[in-house]
C-alpha cells in the first residue's frame, strides 16, 4: 500500500500554464509537488515497515536468548518482547506467552483476573477495549494488541520487566465478534493463548447483569456504584435488591446469550484455547492450576479478595420467581432453577 504512494501519473505534475503565470512560479510548484510527493512517500514506508522493524527486534534479541526446552510447535508460542518504554534488564530473556481472556459481562471475568493478577508473572490488563475508539476497526484492535503484547501497555496489573505472561479480557460485546476472522489469523499469528470463561448457569448471569444495571443508578453503597465488593457486608446490601425479570422475553433472551456463546467458541476455535466454567472455578479451585499449565507459568498459590454479590438459591434473588419458575419448568433451561455450586 505504501509503495503505491510513490507512484504519479502525468497528469499530477501538469500545470496548466497561462499566459499571466510567470514562468520561475511555475517552476517553484513544480519544485514543492515533487518534494511533497517524496514526503508522502518516505513518511508512508516508514509506518509500513514499524511492526516489520519491531518483531525483527523481537528476533534478535531472542536468538541471544537461550530458549526453554519446547517442542517445533510451541516454539512458535515463545516471546521475547522488547518494550519501548523501558529496558527489561536481566529479564529480557525470560519468555512470555501472549493470552487473551473471552468472556461476557458478569460471568466471572473479574473475579478471574484478580486470580491471576496475584500472580507474580502474570498482567492481565483488564477490558482494554471497553474504550470505543481502540476497537474501531481492525488497524486500531491490531495496534492495541500490539501495544499490549510489546509490553508498553501500562497497568496497575502491570508487572514489567519479569512477566512471564501478559493478556488482557475481551467482552463479546466489544469487538471480537465483529472481527473475528482477522483476528483469529492475528491470535494464531502472535502466538495468543485464548481462555475462554463463561457461566453454564445463564438464569444467575442474568440476575447479576439486571442487578448491576439497577446499581449503576440507585448506588446502594452510599452512594456509590461497585460492579465488584470486597466485604460480605457489602455484598448482602447489593444482594439486597431482587429484579423483577420479564417473563414473556425470558426463554428468548437465554437463547441469544447461549447463541453468542456458541458462535464465539466456533468463530475461535481454530486458536490454542481452554474452555472454562464460572461455576467450576467456584467449586474446583485446582482449575486455577490447569491455567497456569495452559499459560506456561510456574505454579503459585493464587489469591482474590473478591466476595461473591449472590450467594443465595434463585429464589432468594428474584422478585417474580413463581412466574420465572413456571417459564422455565420443562425448557432446556430447567436445570438453571436448582443450585449448581455450593459456597
Amino acid at each position: 500500500m505504501a509503495e503505491e504512494l510513490c507512484f504519479f501519473t502525468k497528469e499530477a505534475f501538469v500545470i496548466r500554464p497561462t499566459k499571466k503565470t510567470p514562468i520561475t512560479l511555475r517552476m517553484i510548484i513544480l519544485i514543492f509537488s515533487m518534494v511533497f510527493g517524496v514526503y508522502i512517500c518516505s513518511v508512508s514506508l516508514r509506518q509500513s515497515r514499524f511492526r516489520s522493524h519491531t518483531n525483527l527486534i523481537e528476533v534478535v534479541v531472542s536468538r541471544h536468548c537461550r530458549k526453554p526446552v519446547a517442542s517445533n510447535w510451541e516454539d512458535p508460542l515463545i516471546h521475547y518482547p522488547v518494550p519501548r518504554t523501558y529496558n527489561r534488564n536481566e529479564c529480557a530473556c525470560n519468555p512470555v506467552r501472549f493470552f487473551a481472556i473471552i468472556s461476557m459481562q458478569r460471568s466471572g471475568s473479574g473475579w478471574f483476573e484478580t486470580f491471576l493478577n496475584s500472580h507474580i508473572n502474570v498482567s492481565s490488563n483488564g477490558e482494554i477495549f471497553s474504550v470505543k475508539e481502540r476497537r474501531s476497526n481492525m488497524t486500531a484492535i491490531e495496534a492495541t494488541l500490539d501495544k499490549v503484547y510489546s509490553l508498553d501497555w501500562m497497568s496497575s496489573a502491570a508487572k514489567n520487566e519479569c512477566t512471564a505472561a501478559v493478556g488482557f479480557k475481551w467482552m463479546l460485546n466489544q469487538g471480537p465478534m465483529e472481527h473475528h476472522e482477522e483476528i483469529t489469523k492475528y491470535f494464531n499469528r502472535r502466538g495468543v493463548f485464548v481462555i475462554f470463561l463463561f457461566r453454564r448457569n445463564l438464569l444467575r448471569r442474568m440476575v447479576s447483569v439486571i442487578a448491576n444495571s439497577h446499581d449503576r443508578y440507585a448506588k446502594l453503597l452510599n452512594g456509590t456504584h461497585k460492579s465488584h465488593v470486597h466485604s460480605a457486608d457489602e455484598a448482602v446490601i447489593l444482594a439486597s435488591y431482587r429484579p423483577l425479570i420479564n417473563t414473556t422475553l425470558l426463554i428468548a433472551d437465554l437463547n441469544k446469550t447461549k447463541d453468542l456463546i456458541d458462535k464465539a467458541l466456533e468463530f475461535f476455535k481454530s486458536t490454542r484455547h481452554i474452555i472454562l466454567y464460572y461455576e467450576d472455578l467456584v467449586s474446583n479451585r485446582t482449575k486455577l492450576v490447569d491455567v497456569q499449565d495452559f499459560l506456561g507459568v510456574p505454579h503459585r498459590q493464587l489469591v482474590s479478595r473478591q466476595v461473591k454479590i449472590h450467594t443465595r438459591p434463585l429464589s432468594d434473588h428474584i422478585k417474580n420467581w413463581d412466574a420465572v419458575n413456571n417459564a422455565i419448568n420443562g425448557t432446556e433451561y430447567e436445570s438453571f432453577l436448582n443450585a449448581d455450586y455450593h459456597l
